[in-house]
Formats: C-alpha cells, sequence, structure tokens
C-alpha cells in the first residue's frame, strides 16, 4: 500500500476522531470530505465527485461506498479493507446501497454525524441522503468533526507542508527568472509547475492565478494569458503542494519600472503583515490576526482596497480549493495553537488607478509564536 504516514500515526488520528464522537454521542461519522478519507486512511482520489462516503462507527469499524473506479484506488492507497461498490446504472440511488451497510452496523434508530460541507455532497445527493435515512435514524451535521481535529498539524504532515515551501520557494525563483518585459504568461505558469513536479510535488488544490495590467487585481485564476508589456504589473499566487499538503505565496512583481503608489502599497503590505505575524500565535484568536492587518490598512488610507479575510488554514486538500478551515476574519473565535498551518495573505486591489500589491506567506505556530515556512525575501522586486 502506498501510505505516506505510519501505523502509529493512522492509529492516533482515528483514536481522536472517536474520541469526539464518544463526547457528542454520536454512533457512526458519515465522512463526504475527501480530506477526511486521506486523513482518517490515506485514500486518495478525486472520486469523491460521485456519492462516495467512508463510514466509521464508535466501534471503529470503517467502509467505504464508492464506485468500481475507486475500488482499486482504495486498496492501493489506503488501510481501508471493507470497500463497497454502488453500480452505475439508470435511477440508481446508492443511498439504498448506504443502508444495507448501515443494517450491518446496527446503525437503525441511531444518531449519524453527516459531512454536508463537501464537494461531493451535491445538493441532490444531499436530498436523497435525507430521503433515505428520515424515519430511519437521527442525522445532524457533522461537516467539521474531523476538520476541527486536522487543523492541528502533526510532526509527520509538517514534514512534508515543509518540502512542499521549499517547492513554493523554488517556484517563485522561476518567477523573477521569466517574468520580464515580452514573456507570455503561460511560460512562467510552465516553469514554476516544472521545478514543484521535479521536486517530486503534486498538483495543488486549486490553479495557480496570475495575472499582469488589469488582470493583476484579480484574485482567481481565469483563462486570459497575456504578454508582459515594457511597464507592467504582474499577480502570481501559487502553492507548493507535496503528498497534498500546501505551502502557499503571494507576490506582485513590477515589470520595467514600478509606479510610485506600488511602493507605497508594498510598505503597508509589509506593515500589516508584520502586525498579522505579531498576532499569530498560541492563545490568540484568529480574528486578531485580521483586526491587525485591517487596522494597518485602514490607517494608512487602504480601507477600500482591501478585503474583508486576510487568509485561511492549509494543510492536505483536494480540488476545487487549498482553502482550508479556519478563514482569517474579524472576530472569528478561533484559538490558535501550537501545530496550526495559516497562510496569511494581504491583498490591495486599487481600481481607481488600476494598481495591485500582493504579499502572502505560510506559517507554522510554534510553542511561543510562528515560524514563516517560505524563505523568500519580501522585498519589492522590480523586473
Amino acid at each position: 500500500m502506498g501510505l505516506h504516514f505510519s501505523e502509529e500515526e493512522f492509529k492516533t488520528r482515528k483514536s481522536k476522531v472517536l474520541n469526539s464522537m464518544k463526547g457528542q454521542n454520536i454512533d457512526a461519522l458519515l465522512m463526504f470530505r475527501q480530506e477526511s478519507m486521506y486523513w482518517l486512511t490515506g485514500f486518495d482520489t478525486f472520486g469523491y465527485v460521485f456519492f462516495q462516503t467512508l463510514i466509521l462507527d464508535k466501534n471503529g469499524n470503517t467502509v467505504l461506498l464508492t464506485r468500481a473506479p475507486d475500488l482499486r484506488q482504495a486498496q492501493n492507497t489506503s488501510n481501508i479493507e471493507d470497500i463497497r461498490i454502488w453500480v452505475d446504472k439508470d435511477g440508481s440511488n446508492p443511498t439504498d446501497d448506504l443502508k444495507v451497510i448501515l443494517d450491518e452496523l446496527n446503525l437503525k434508530g441511531k444518531k449519524l454525524g453527516v459531512e454536508y460541507e463537501a464537494y461531493g455532497m451535491t445538493g441532490r445527493n444531499a436530498l436523497k441522503l435525507n430521503k433515505s435515512l428520515e424515519n430511519y435514524c437521527n442525522v445532524e451535521d457533522q461537516s467539521e468533526l474531523i476538520t476541527k481535529i486536522r487543523v492541528i498539524k502533526s510532526q509527520e504532515e509538517i514534514i512534508y507542508i515543509k518540502k512542499a515551501a521549499e517547492l513554493a520557494d523554488k517556484a517563485l525563483d522561476e518567477v523573477w527568472k521569466h517574468a520580464k518585459a515580452g514573456v507570455n504568461e503561460s511560460k512562467i505558469l510552465a516553469e514554476m509547475n516544472r521545478v514543484i513536479f521535479e521536486g517530486g510535488g503534486d498538483y495543488p488544490a486549486n490553479e495557480f492565478i496570475i495575472g499582469s495590467g488589469k488582470n493583476a487585481l484579480l484574485c482567481r485564476y481565469q483563462a486570459e494569458k497575456q504578454i508582459l508589456n515594457s511597464q507592467d504589473q504582474l499577480t502570481v499566487e501559487w502553492a507548493g503542494t507535496y503528498r497534498h499538503y500546501h505551502s502557499a505565496m503571494f507576490r506582485t512583481i513590477p515589470i520595467g519600472k514600478a509606479d510610485p503608489k506600488h511602493f507605497k502599497m508594498h510598505e503597508a503590505c509589509i506593515e500589516a503583515l508584520k502586525g498579522c505575524e505579531n498576532n499569530l500565535k498560541p492563545g490568540h484568536k484568529i480574528g486578531e490576526v485580521f483586526d491587525a492587518h485591517a487596522k494597518t490598512f485602514d490607517s494608512l488610507g487602504y480601507n477600500k482596497s482591501r478585503m474583508n479575510a486576510c487568509g485561511y488554514s492549509l494543510g492536505s486538500t483536494f480540488s476545487p480549493n487549498w482553502m482550508d478551515w479556519p478563514m482569517i476574519y474579524t472576530n472569528n473565535p478561533y484559538e490558535i495553537k501550537p501545530g496550526n498551518v495559516f497562510f496569511i495573505h494581504m491583498i490591495l486591489m486599487d481600481s481607481n488607478n488600476q494598481l495591485a500589491m500582493n504579499l502572502g506567506e505560510t506559517y507554522l505556530v510554534t510553542e511561543n509564536g510562528n515560524e514563516r515556512l517560505g524563505k523568500q525575501k519580501l522585498d519589492l522586486v522590480i523586473l
């Protein structure tokens, strides 16, 4: 089996989940989040886009219900031994197959937790599931049960995250090497991905974001690829990814010559990022990190250019995005703990002047503070 973690690690994870289930009197958990399945068993696939669930009962039994293409996938990548297949056919309803399993596990009339907040759990699948379980058992939303355990990374996970950070650093070297007037954004993307894959990395959970000119003000990937002008601005957001663990970075790079406002915006980003770093420590609330970012930007006159969130947790995530729980926004009560990993991004989008400035780094929370995982300089680099 191609497991990426030790047997002891998986045992510890399962124990933590069972303890949490016991504390909430849950007889079984129906996992639909691929992140939960990967973390708990090693199961690695994109088959979660179809109906697929991993059942864990309070006795520690695990049963995977999936489609035929994921049978060998589960056998090769996970420690799941009981794998059931629902058959593709017109009008098939995999929730019927699920009830057979639930009967076997004596879960009729019991309390089940369900991960509704999952990309494979479409609205239609949720309706089918709820209808199937109506008058059969008690169901409650437990979308965050495993997520809240996953948010604190183990030593084995941190090794992979630091490897991802090394790959992210290498990708930035390629940006600095290739981004200049006359170069197509596609070339930059190609070189970034090349060094990550050559370094043993994976596909990221969402596309890298790249844009120049007016597209430098975008925070999402879009299909247009431009050739850099003699005076331009290039925004790039990317992540090194290793064993599905992410370490993200964000930069805006003036090309040819920086607008004077770029310098002021970059200084503001540096100041705001330092304020966030100072608040990213055990015992603080994650909302305080956002407030440090907002206070700096607002005091410098950038209230209309900033975002309403300034980052999020990172870990092992699957498409369609690498953002993990919790998000960094005001009044978020999550208490920061050692082993948390957060991507903190300073985003300024000045629509009036069509100028962008972004600066983002990934941090590991330590016993006394935090460690920036990327080792590249934060200076404004003009190419």
